[in-house]
């Protein structure tokens, strides 16, 4: 199997015994995947230290150190812990299956080694580890480094659990009209710069983007980590938000193109978050009443004329130094009852 951007996989073959080295690194190599081998765990180990490794086939019985001991070190080693594994062993018996897998071994086969067995285990271990590197990839661009530790150490399991949190929607200001007086990669240039900046912001306080529709976004402070006075960094995020892309705007207006302007509405409460979707490809996102009342915040800035307003709930966390002023109970789309709003007032 060959990954996705067409390069072959590099493989690296364990085996103390020559031949069997030989004869298997042959096969792999006429599969396509680039091979390399070692006569030894130690020797192994360091090969893997230095070089970049797709999967390995390991024996278990070698001089120096076997193959129960070269997976109890890469358990170990947080950059190698993520190498996939696949036992091969003239040794049967149920225990020695056992431990392999309890020490991390993706799979074990038997020797002498079917050829087609192994390949389509090589293939499905090679598939797996292709999306664990998205889900890590994924995880780099758009978490925090707390965050995406977090969630390689957790796992991506689907389902939801009940977390208080403050949820976050922003959006650009007239972006249909600024589209249109401009070309699309002009459009799309706009787009990624805003991302760039927002992103930034949000990261920066501890949020996490869980959404990005179009002109758009949406982000959780408080999941899917534990994060102490969420209300406060949310409000934080927003206010660098708003200077941001002021000075994005007076960017823009200097070269002669119209300025931006956002919307941010910010809401505190119990939110149902998770992963939501199916074992190969979930999403990670919140919902629940919390999370309406921040979209509806949003919406209603364009009615208030505030470029950032928030629940009582969050409001009700945050420092005296934070000027929020009462805009009274409004009633909010979707809500059945009035809404106590405040506008907080843009940093300095």
């Amino acid at each position: 199997m060959r990954e996705r951007s067409g390069e072959a996989a590099h493989l690296l073959v364990v085996d103390d015994n020559k031949v069997n080295r030989l004869l298997l690194a042959r096969s792999l190599e006429q599969q396509g995947h680039r091979v390399a081998s070692a006569e030894n765990g130690r020797l192994a180990l360091e090969r893997l230290r230095h070089e970049r490794v797709d999967l390995v086939l390991l024996d278990i019985e070698m001089p120096e150190m076997d193959g129960f001991q070269v997976l109890e070190a890469l358990v170990a080693d947080a950059r190698l812990r993520d190498t996939p594994v696949i036992v091969t062993s003239s040794h049967e018996g149920v225990a020695n299956v056992v431990r392999s897998i309890e020490l991390g071994a993706e799979d074990y086969l038997p020797k002498p080694v079917n050829p087609v067995l192994l390949k389509a285990r090589i293939d499905a271990c090679l598939e797996k580890k292709r999306l664990r590197d998205e889900q890590k990839e994924l995880m780099r661009r758009f978490a925090t480094p707390e965050v995406a530790k977090e969630l390689q150490s957790t796992g991506f399991a689907l389902g939801g659990k009940r977390v208080r949190a403050t949820v976050m929607f922003c959006d650009i200001r007239g972006f249909t009209t600024i589209a249109e007086s401009q070309a699309p990669e002009e459009t799309i240039d706009l787009l990624n710069t805003w991302y760039t900046l927002m992103f930034d912001a949000i990261g920066g306080h501890g949020g996490v983007v869980t959404q990005m529709m179009g002109d758009g976004l949406m982000a959780v402070f408080g999941a899917p980590v534990a994060l102490a006075g969420h209300e406060v960094r949310a409000v934080g995020a927003a206010r660098e938000m708003i200077e941001l892309v002021a000075l994005y705007g007076r960017e823009r207006e200097a070269a002669g193109k119209p300025p931006i302007a956002i919307g941010i509405g910010i809401a505190t409460g119990e939110v149902v978050a998770g992963y939501a979707g199916t074992s190969a490809r979930a999403t990670y996102t919140c919902i629940g009443d919390t999370v309406n009342l921040a979209a509806r915040l949003e919406a209603h800035t364009k009615v208030a004329g505030r470029p950032i307003l928030v629940d009582a709930a969050t409001r009700a966390s945050l420092p005296a130094d934070v000027p929020a002023e009462a805009l009274g109970a409004v009633l909010l789309k979707g809500k059945a009852n009035p809404v106590e709003i405040y506008a907080v007032a843009p940093g300095a």
